[in-house]
């Protein structure tokens, strides 16, 4: 299997994600959003970069329980109640990108969002992966 990053030079460069990705994988999996519960079913984490590091592990839970790794991410959409605050702490949430999943980006969009379905979650994440065979 082959992942391809795509990032045009016709395109401003992407910090933080690919403008596009490709994948010749025959198997792909679909992961739900995920918002930073913990086990028992409560939000965990007081602030936003607390709560996308505790969502995007459980998305990672789900993936390798799919028998995956966050480098077969190849799409994320991230939403969250405060798009001002999620901006605000960038560099932040790209230090717990980096640290939980490196540095391939998937192709991410960012959607700002009145509330999520757990009301005390600030953030959730919700992907697509390709897996090898």
């Amino acid at each position: 299997m082959t992942v391809e990053r795509i990032n045009p030079e016709a395109l401003a460069r992407p910090s933080g994600f690919s403008h596009a990705v490709s994948t010749d994988a025959r198997r792909i999996v679909f992961l739900a959003g995920q918002t930073a519960l913990d086990r028992d079913g409560a939000v965990t984490g007081t602030g936003v970069v607390e709560q996308f590091e505790v969502a995007l592990g459980n998305l990672f839970t789900a993936l390798r329980a799919a028998g995956g790794e966050p480098a077969d991410l190849l799409s994320l959409t991230v939403y969250a109640v405060d798009l001002g605050d999620y901006r605000t702490h960038a560099r932040e949430l790209g230090r717990v990108w980096r640290r939980l999943a490196g540095t391939d980006y998937p192709a991410m969009a960012a959607v700002g969002v009145d509330r999520l379905w757990d009301t005390e979650a600030l953030v959730e994440v919700q992907g697509m992966a390709a897996l090898r065979d």
